[in-house]
């Protein structure tokens, strides 16, 4: 028996523009993404003799099937028509789960890298993204990582220079977002203002932090603070104490900020931790 290790990095949407409905009935998004820090931790037994098992310290966390990890695994060992002789799947969960931060697709990338080196990179890691896309949408970004602007469902990436050094302080409401639902909502909606995707990428090669955080914006964080006020709350901590820029992540509920020096996010956590235990400072990774 073998085991692997793996890091699943959290992501961040520094831009979200949803520009069209597809046929399929998904829609095209155009975002720039970001790794972090914030990470699960996933070690895989590999020849263990027995059926596939996948086990998780977090109670709320699929088991069995369902779970995109061990639908990663699958879909890697199909591809590649390798018998693992019996697999489990251990996943140390610190990434919030309903949060825009890609948790479960984290983990899903993590386990086809861990996979891909166990059997010698026989795929290339946009070889791998791609077979990512079968698992889902954030897959891809995930398996590759860094600075990246993606495009369609997510399966079109392209990587960018590394996003300028700062931290982010990232809080996870109570709550969480139906992305069927807000979807819907979204098609129902005028967009009033769609992000500058080309003065974000722009803001990036020139390393210029400022310019990154003038330039947040996803379209669906004003659709989703319309019915739940207390992320203008968070938000106006975040301003409050050092914050150059905040804003939701993918389909919500956390929202995060920007901040240059590491005592202003130290500060933000300690203001906020009393009402919302899920509260995070992070790197860029």
């Amino acid at each position: 028996m073998t085991t692997l290790y793996e890091s699943a990095f959290a992501k961040l949407n520094l831009t979200l523009d949803v520009v069209g409905k597809r046929e399929d009935g998904y829609h095209d998004l155009k975002s720039v993404m970001q790794t972090i820090s914030v990470r699960d931790d996933i070690e895989i037994d590999i020849g263990t003799g027995k059926p596939w098992c996948l086990k998780c310290d977090k109670e709320d966390i699929p088991t069995d099937s369902k779970n995109l990890a061990w639908k990663a695994a699958q879909i890697y060992l199909d591809a590649m028509g390798k018998d693992a002789d019996g697999l489990e799947i251990r996943i140390t969960k610190r990434i919030p789960s309903g949060a825009g931060m890609a948790g479960g697709s984290a983990d899903a990338a993590a386990v086809l890298r861990a996979l891909n080196r166990h059997y010698g990179e026989p795929l290339s890691i946009y070889a791998l993204a791609e077979l990512g896309a079968q698992v889902g949408s954030d897959v891809p970004f995930c398996v590759v990582g860094g600075t990246a602007m993606c495009e369609g469902r997510g399966e079109r990436l392209r990587k960018l220079p590394n996003m300028p050094d700062c931290f982010f302080v990232i809080c996870k409401p109570e709550f969480s977002v139906s992305t069927p639902e807000l979807y819907r909502k979204l098609d129902e909606t005028a967009i009033a203002k769609r992000p500058d995707n080309t003065g974000m990428e722009s803001a990036i090669l020139a390393g210029d932090i400022e310019k990154v955080a003038q330039n947040l914006m996803n379209v669906f964080d004003p659709v989703v603070t319309a019915e739940h006020l207390e992320l203008n709350y968070i938000k106006s901590i975040f301003n409050a104490y050092g914050s150059i820029g905040q804003q939701m992540t993918g389909s919500g509920s956390a929202v995060f900020a920007i901040v240059t020096e590491f005592e202003y996010a130290a500060v933000i956590c300690n203001m906020l931790r009393d009402n919302y235990p899920q509260v995070f400072i992070a790197k860029p990774v």
